[in-house]
């Protein structure tokens, strides 16, 4: 048989062919795909600049004025973010804005020679810092720092180099942030450990590593200390140690930091934290303080001794210094709003997008239109207020916005409202309660918790589980902890029952943290004389009464409600009221009145960029 002629009784399978082909394609398109998220990754994780001081002749940077500099410092940085640790998109606008409003990132011995020899500084200047020695800070803030030719001190602990803990930096590990130029050294101290420690139900507990810390965090309130800022002391708070022997395990604090530091890195960093020391010298009691004083006056340059306010001039002493610590959730315009509070300089807010701003009256705070949310930012203990150009005469309308800003704090509707702000109505959420006013006059209060039905403990029940828990670490400390746990001896608590909120006891109500996020779709319906409210898709408020029919304006706003708890940050008294999705239509007819929600195109983009984020978090994640 011919050739021919098998190829006639044998035809080729194109289907096959077609499959392989596609197979090849497919696979190239992949290959293409992996090669470019290869190199985005290795040029976001890689090093190719070099920090370029600030030009000390240039007369528009250092104009001679004397404006002293702030100090600003991060707890943490992460590609996504935590409620604690600042992603790299936040970081990025927080340097983005300080940039724009022309600060200048200063170093070390630019702060010693502004105390020590009177050197002017930049008109604006920006003394960055990194707090806790973390790897995953160094990898992600990196990249930001090069893009605004920022250098900044990164802080460590010295006793994270004996741990061989893979999420902290290691000695060789910080001389090679040091050696790429953006990077100098400072120290938090030698150890993070508490002292003096109770619970929330005044049991004594001791002493607390920073795991041990950890694990019990959620039965502590408010009573304890840093291993730095008093005696070690007993239940009744009497010193169990000497003058003598306080004296001794402080300055031996010092000593191994000076002889690991050197031991590992050739020096001792010449900033120094001292943490944590909100306090009126260098620690709660005044013999303590005298202790660390004398030590960091004799082995440091400076140290940064207070934090929450973040200017500094030459009427502090160069021992005495204070920064502020930016949260994971502020806003942009949050720093800058605590800046310009601290400062009075001339600030530059940032507006977002133009065009979405110009349908609204900032009256009070500040203003960022990006994507379909609103963030607004209250003065320092006050409000931020916004009014909507267009809606002087609207009546009957519906609302829907999804309002994302924390718990602890107000964000607010006002519908009708006059110019004045003297007749309106309102629907609040504040310190996660629902609050409906009418001209001033409150006339619904509801606790969100019980709206949600959530169901609390009683306080005796979460004592119960504060024992069992502070026995468990304390009997299995050493498992756990790798270490031998200093915590005072603990009871083995009765395994009888607790009296339950049905039995009568007293609810246990966990108290807002300052960074608790809140997300809540509220839906208004005001019609005529009536409020309907839905929370998250459910009826909070039906058919509420009012008195009033009169049309108005609307307004959003933010407000600062109380210090919330915050062991680290106890003092931020801006916050940032966030508006997501907001759609405004008319009751009778359905018509759409105005509408922040992205459309078209622009969804499409939002859509795209938000899902290449994510395969770019994912891969970095799992490298």
């Amino acid at each position: 048989m011919s050739l021919l002629q098998r190829n006639k009784n044998n035809p080729p399978n194109h289907k096959y062919k077609n499959k392989n082909r596609n197979k090849i394609i497919r696979g190239m398109a992949e290959a293409a795909i992996l090669a470019v998220l290869a190199m985005i990754i290795f040029r976001a994780l890689f090093v190719f600049k070099e920090y370029k001081p600030y030009d000390k002749n240039d007369k528009n940077i250092v104009t001679g004025e004397d404006n002293g500099f702030i100090a600003i410092s991060y707890l943490a940085v992460s590609r996504n973010g935590t409620p604690t640790m600042i992603s790299t998109k936040r970081l990025d606008e927080h340097l983005k804005v300080l940039y724009d409003n022309g600060y200048v990132t200063i170093t070390q011995e630019d702060i010693e020679n502004y105390y020590n020899n009177g050197t002017p500084l930049p008109e604006k200047s920006l003394f960055l810092m990194f707090e806790d020695g973390r790897r995953d800070t160094a990898i992600f803030a990196q990249k930001i720092m090069e893009k605004y030719n920022n250098i900044g001190t990164i802080l460590s602990y010295a006793d994270k180099f004996d741990n061989k803990d893979s999420k902290f930096l290691s000695p060789k590990d910080l001389l090679n942030l040091e050696e790429s130029s953006f990077w100098e050294l400072g120290t938090n101290g030698y150890r993070l450990t508490y002292i003096n420690v109770f619970d929330r139900y005044n049991h004594y507990l001791g002493v607390l590593s920073t795991l041990e810390y950890s694990a019990l965090r959620k039965y502590l309130g408010r009573n304890y200390n840093q291993y730095l800022m008093d005696f070690i002391r007993d239940e009744n708070q009497i010193p169990k140690e000497s003058y003598d022997e306080m004296k001794n395990r402080v300055s031996g604090d010092y000593d191994l930091m000076d002889e690991v530091y050197t031991r590992e890195l050739g020096k001792l960093p010449a900033v120094y934290v001292l943490m944590h020391s909100n306090t009126g010298s260098y620690a709660n009691n005044e013999k303590v303080s005298a202790v660390n004083q004398e030590c960091m006056t004799r082995l440091f340059a400076m140290n940064f001794n207070r934090e929450g306010n973040s200017y500094n001039n030459n009427e502090n002493d160069i021992y005495d210094l204070t920064r502020m610590q930016p949260q994971a959730y502020w806003y942009p315009n949050h720093l800058l709003m605590r800046i310009y509070d601290d400062t009075g300089a001339d600030i530059k807010f940032e507006d977002g997008d133009l065009n979405r701003k110009k349908l609204w009256e900032t009256i009070n705070g500040a203003a960022e239109y990006r994507d379909s949310v609103i963030a607004l930012t209250s003065v320092s203990e006050g409000n931020g207020l916004l009014r909507l150009k267009e809606s002087k005469n609207y009546k009957n309308i519906k609302v829907s916005v999804s309002m994302i800003g924390n718990k602890l704090g107000s964000q607010a509707v006002y519908l009708r409202a006059d110019d004045s702000l003297k007749e309106y109505v309102s629907v609040k959420l504040q310190n996660n309660f629902l609050i409906i006013e009418e001209n001033k006059n409150k006339l619904i209060n509801l606790d969100l918790n019980e709206f949600d039905g959530i169901e609390f403990k009683s306080e005796d029940e979460m004592e119960q589980e504060a024992l069992t828990a502070e026995y468990k670490i304390y009997k299995k400390g050493s498992k756990l902890f790798a270490e031998i746990t200093e915590m005072e001896p603990q009871e083995k608590p009765l395994e009888e029952s607790a009296a339950t909120v049905e039995e009568g006891a007293d609810k246990y109500i966990p108290e807002l943290q300052i960074n608790e996020e809140g997300n809540r779709k509220v839906d208004i319906i005001l019609k005529d004389n009536d409020l309907t409210v839905m929370i998250d898709n459910k009826t909070a408020v039906k058919n509420l009464a009012l008195s009033s029919t009169k049309a108005g304006y609307v307004y959003l706003e933010s407000a600062w409600g109380e210090y919330g708890y915050s062991q680290r940050n106890i003092a931020d008294d801006v916050y940032d009221g966030v508006f997501q999705d907001m759609v405004i239509q008319d009751a009778d007819t359905d018509a759409v009145l105005y509408d922040n929600r992205l459309q078209g195109w622009e969804k499409v983009i939002n859509k795209a960029k938000d899902r290449w984020d994510k395969l770019i978090n994912w891969f970095i994640n799992t490298l």
